[in-house]
């Protein structure tokens, strides 16, 4: 099993296994990358006794995509709480070995959760505005947390021109964010993750509920917005996997030693062109080729 910071390769058995596209002409992904900014070391996650993550170890690099990808139930979407710290939320949910974030340990007795959530924004796989006007929804967060913009008005305009909105709404920012179109609230709602100035954005399943029209706007808009974000995305799509990301982990889920209950782990990471193309574990490749369960 490949699991953590090595990252493999597989030159003496060059098997097809690709199963979708990766696109080429982007800039070359190095095997490491040149700044960390989630540094995870053996991270066990509980929901009471339950145990439903062990033993994940990787990096996350700066200004990249990073999706993490398997079967339902693996722990991916429990992972990713665990990056803003979302699953402190959760009764009996525990979190077990470290999680750094630039070097500092996020779940440190120092740490304002609060604060965390705003470096580290999060998008939802339901798109979940607020029942207020386009303006108001931009402009809460930075309110609530007494930012002190010279014009809101510009910040606003900022935020939505960032998430690839404002043309489409800068004439109807009094209306009800709720009578937008399910890609125009979802956009919304990364201009709201963006407005608070965050480090990094989290992104579970965010275009599950979209037509393929306006997932192709969200992956255009995520291509976009890593020049200034570190972006962590839950995928049950390969292809979009496959079209977005720089690095991808992939997760399963098996049965502990003793017991009948299920436990993600996570298999492999690697640059998404590895995964799709040279799988090094089994189990990689049977899911990426299709044959998996």
């Amino acid at each position: 099993m490949t699991q953590g910071r090595t990252h493999v390769s597989q030159d003496e058995d060059q098997r097809e296994t690709r199963i979708v596209d990766v696109p080429h002409g982007r800039e070359p992904i190095p095997d490491a990358p040149a700044e960390t900014v989630f540094r995870l070391d053996d991270v066990h996650v509980y929901y009471g006794k339950f145990l439903a993550l062990r033993g994940v170890n990787l990096d996350i690099g700066k200004n990249e995509i990073t999706a993490f990808i398997g079967p339902s139930g693996c722990g991916k979407s429990t992972l990713i709480r665990c990056l803003n710290r979302m699953n402190d939320l959760i009764p009996g949910a525990k979190v077990e070995g470290k999680i750094d974030y630039h070097g500092q340990d996020l779940y440190g007795d120092a740490v304002d959760p609060v604060e965390v959530r705003r470096r580290i924004g999060m998008v939802f796989q339901k798109p979940n505005p607020f029942p207020k006007p386009i303006y108001d929804n931009i402009a809460f967060g930075p309110k609530v947390i007494g930012m002190q913009p010279k014009s809101m008005d510009e910040l606003v305009e900022q935020s939505l021109r960032g998430a690839a909105l404002w043309d489409e709404v800068k004439d109807k920012l009094k209306q009800n964010a709720l009578s937008l179109s399910g890609g125009q609230q979802q956009r919304l709602c990364i201009a709201r993750a963006i407005a608070v100035s965050p480090d990094v954005i989290l992104m579970d399943e965010p275009c599950s509920a979209l037509d393929p029209v306006s997932t192709g706007r969200i992956e255009d808009l995520m291509e976009e917005l890593k020049r200034d974000y570190t972006i962590v995305i839950v995928t049950h799509n390969m292809q979009q996997a496959a079209r977005v990301s720089d690095r991808t982990a992939f997760f399963t889920a098996e049965a502990a030693e003793g017991s009948g209950d299920r436990t993600g782990l996570l298999v492999e990471y690697d640059r998404t062109d590895s995964i799709f193309t040279s799988p090094v574990d089994k189990r990689t490749e049977d899911y990426v080729t299709g044959r998996f369960g």
